[in-house]
């Protein structure tokens, strides 16, 4: 497990977080939820959980700048760091009172994401990486997994919502990825899809139209945990590009073969 200081800041901040979010799931049918547009929810937990990240980590990195779903972008004093926060990934299952969602935090340092925690309170599980030092879950050390068969695999994928995204393209892709893997799935919150293909539950993962901090603690996740990543068109800006398609260096090349296909 990673101890150092800059690990203990981020797991302490998301832990007293998702405190507020765990209490706040056990009232789900109570909070009160404003609509961001269509499909697209927001919920007071989400909101009070984003404060207490960003309060928690401006105390100990005073400076430091913040990308932030609902508090939008906040620049520091220091130009150099800034953290990417997802209080709520995964809102709409939450919302619904499904048990699968999670706090996501990334640390940007110039320009490369250096340490990520992605934290799903409802199983009590910690995904944690930091450059250089690996990626672990609960004390474990982590990998991709080995399999080298598309047709042994199972791939998560995201679906665009009503007015949002490409539908047909996703309908192409989908097709087309059906056709050659074991299974696929969507689970609702990309932070997890991420953390599931770094600790080998899930062999592969492509989506689009995401933001940063769906992502940024996701994709280091990846890399530490010896896979492939890249925007779902083969780039290697997936931040910029808003997109991922990620696996280990097989999957993560057939993947990207079979979307380019359904592209055209």
């Amino acid at each position: 497990m990673i101890r150092s200081p800059l690990m203990t800041v981020m797991t302490d901040a998301v832990m007293k977080a998702s405190r507020s979010l765990k209490r706040d799931f056990g009232e789900v049918e109570n909070l009160q939820v404003s609509r961001k547009g269509p499909g697209d929810f927001v919920s007071a937990a989400d909101r009070k959980a984003e404060k207490i990240l960003r309060e928690t980590l401006e105390k100990a990195r005073p400076g430091y700048g913040l990308v932030m779903e609902e508090g939008g972008v906040v620049q520091g004093t220091d130009p150099d760091h800034r953290w990417h926060i997802d209080p709520l990934d995964g809102t709409t299952n939450f919302l619904h009172g499904l048990p699968h969602f999670a706090l996501s935090v990334g640390l940007e340092r110039d320009g490369q994401i250096v340490a990520g925690v992605i934290y799903d309170p409802a199983k009590d599980e910690l995904f944690i990486a930091e450059r250089g030092k690996g990626a672990f879950l609960n004390n474990r050390r982590i990998r991709v997994a080995a399999r080298m068969d598309m047709a042994d695999a199972v791939l998560a994928c995201g679906l665009p919502h009503i007015g949002k995204g490409d539908h047909g393209l996703f309908l192409r892709e989908a097709a087309m990825v059906m056709n050659h893997v074991g299974g696929m799935r969507r689970w609702g919150a990309a932070a997890l899809d991420l953390a599931y293909v770094a600790c080998g539950r899930l062999d592969g993962y492509w989506e689009r139209g995401l933001n940063s901090w769906d992502i940024a603690a996701g994709i280091l996740m990846i890399r530490e945990a010896g896979g492939f990543i890249s925007d779902a068109d083969g780039g290697s800006d997936p931040l910029g590009k808003k997109s991922v398609a990620c696996g280990n260096e097989i999957v993560h090349r057939e993947l990207l073969k079979l979307l380019k296909q359904a592209k055209g």
